[in-house]
């Protein structure tokens, strides 16, 4: 797990044999065949999810049946025009071209100005993940994925920190416990984005949120995801927030959050500073995102993490 940087191709042959590595097998074609390829790649794998940024500086078609993975292509400037199961999509900026696996496709007219953020999700982890979070096996992701809605935004400004991580070289996700909950956060919160009306199901019961606090108090370290506790509590991922924000006042991540920062403050009251370290405490109890998790401890107990561990 982790990020990968890529050597740059200076020729097309190459260009497609290295990207075709670093995201989806593919052949491709450059519309203008003396244009010089001015690719840019960088990748990072998070076990059943695969984020890359791809860009050619160049106009091109490329063709591929993405075997056993869902593409979710994302343009940040441009756009991308494909055909697939005789249905053709254009997705500008603020759109995603969602390509089913092991399907054939085509991407008739990449522009060249078009640089995505692609995201490879592995065929089976998608379905199960998408039963657990709707409660619903056997629904199937649109062609296309509007990404102006509110939880379309939500999930971008995910994204968009993933790639700043990408572009700056920070590799955050080496630990295979951050890793696990970043590819079931972004999985989750993809699914709600793009599947809004597809979810009846019933709202949480207090018994069902019962069940759910039993088992984080009992292991708040886990990577859990919101899937995770919707399938303990036997409800959707929507379901369940709505049950949390009603019993409880706060969603399961945020409640999550708080019974973690009480083992962490609890563990630094009794710590040596000689040899206890913040950042060790902080992972060990499941956080991934120490800049957050000193504000909002800062936020509770009124000091930096480090100000208790010296008391």
């Amino acid at each position: 797990m982790g990020t990968d940087d890529v050597q740059i191709p200076d020729n097309w042959d190459e260009a497609e044999v290295v990207v075709s590595d670093a995201y989806f097998p593919h052949s491709l074609r450059p519309i203008d065949a003396v244009a010089v390829p001015q690719v840019t790649l960088r990748r990072v794998d998070l076990g059943p999810l695969r984020l890359a940024r791809v860009g050619w500086g160049a106009e091109v078609q490329i063709e591929s049946d993405h075997p056993g993975a869902y593409a979710v292509n994302i343009p940040l400037a441009g756009q991308i025009e494909s055909v697939s199961e005789g249905r053709e999509v254009v997705s500008p900026h603020g759109y995603a071209t969602v390509f089913r696996p092991d399907t054939a496709a085509a991407i008739t007219r990449w522009t060249a100005n078009c640089e995505i953020v692609g995201v490879k999700l592995d065929r089976d982890y998608l379905h199960r993940e998408m039963a657990r979070v709707l409660g619903r096996p056997g629904l199937q992701l649109p062609a296309q994925a509007d990404l102006t809605t509110e939880g379309g935004k939500n999930w971008l400004t995910m994204l968009g920190a993933m790639v700043a991580n990408l572009e700056s070289g920070a590799s955050p996700w080496n630990n295979p416990l951050v890793a696990d909950q970043l590819s079931g956060a972004i999985t989750s919160a993809f699914v709600l984005a793009v599947m809004q009306d597809a979810d009846p199901g019933v709202v949480a019961r207090p018994r069902i949120i019962k069940r759910v606090l039993d088992r984080l108090h009992a292991d708040p370290s886990l990577a859990w995801t919101s899937a995770d506790m919707a399938d303990v509590a036997g409800v959707s991922v929507r379901r369940l927030q709505e049950g949390f924000r009603e019993y409880l006042g706060v969603c399961p991540r945020e409640y999550l959050l708080d019974l973690r920062l009480e083992r962490i403050h609890s563990e630094l009251s009794e710590g040596d500073r000689g040899t206890v370290c913040v950042t060790d405490v902080a992972l060990k109890w499941g956080i991934t995102h120490t800049g957050r998790f000193a504000a909002a401890y800062r936020r509770k107990y009124g000091v930096a993490p480090s100000d208790t561990l010296r008391s």
